[in-house]
């Protein structure tokens, strides 16, 4: 299926894919050719007979450096998978990047190609690579979270999966997209199921009144309790957005614009 939303890993290990992403959600969309994989292997595109793609950083210090030569014949490589179609997103998944969001995750996955993803190893790629390729191709710098991997595979399988996860039909209920954490700023509100009562712990007498729009309440309030508790940083932003929501409905539409808060 050409038209297919695509993801492309450029890797030192590509026997790691589609690795946890031929399961599950991802995996069954792979399946029905909703999105399509590939993983290039970078040493493919080494210079030398011993197949090199690292040497020592100028300047000293300890580990080595992905040599930019070899990373650039792999990410041209990547290129000819999606000739004929608009770019993708090239990506390099490094500490040093922006940190991952989910509204990041949705533009990405809105992306009609997809996306190519670097993973680097050691102490990351030559610099002058990733600054070629943000230059000529766009490329971007995604952070998964303020720690250190031994490569950059498990960030490529993470973001990966929360792309698919949003490519049209992937999801039997779409409507989960929308009430998930993240999607509407906040974190997700409780949840529960059978049995009614589980070691004298009882579901909230409101989930069980069939009434939809007591429901939507108490999901909001759980939701809005849980992020000011769990996480004060998405909390301050959630609540200063709110803020000036009312601000601008206020402005616009007076007493009758906030009518409801």
């Amino acid at each position: 299926m050409t038209s297919a939303w695509r993801a492309t890993v450029l890797t030192l290990f590509p026997e790691m894919f589609p690795g946890p992403l031929a399961h599950s959600i991802a995996g069954k969309a792979l399946a029905h050719q909703k999105w399509c994989l590939d993983a290039i292997n970078i040493r493919d595109f080494a210079k030398d007979k011993h197949n090199t793609v690292d040497d020592t950083p100028y300047g000293g210090g300890a580990g080595l450096v992905m040599m930019a030569d070899v990373v650039h014949g792999a990410l041209c490589a990547a290129e000819t998978l999606y000739e004929g179609k608009a770019s993708p997103q090239y990506i390099y998944v490094t500490p040093r990047g922006a940190p991952l969001t989910q509204a990041i995750v949705r533009t990405l996955s809105q992306n009609p190609s997809g996306i190519v993803v670097l993973c680097g190893r050691y102490e990351g790629v030559d610099d002058r690579l990733v600054e070629y390729w943000r230059e000529e191709k766009g490329l971007i710098e995604i952070s998964l979270g303020d720690y250190v991997l031994s490569g950059g595979e498990m960030a490529a399988l993470t973001l990966i999966d929360a792309c698919v996860r949003l490519l049209p039909g992937v999801l039997i209920k779409e409507e989960a997209k929308t009430s998930e954490s993240f999607e509407l700023d906040l974190l997700e509100f409780s949840q529960y199921s059978k049995p009614r009562i589980w070691q004298n712990k009882v579901v909230p007498e409101v989930l069980l009144s069939g009434d939809h729009s007591k429901i939507a309440a108490w999901r909001q309030k759980s939701a809005e309790q849980i992020t000011k508790e769990r996480r004060p940083d998405i909390w301050k932003a959630y609540d200063n957005q709110r803020a000036s929501t009312k601000r601008t409905q206020s402005g616009k539409g007076g007493s009758f614009a906030a009518k409801g808060d």
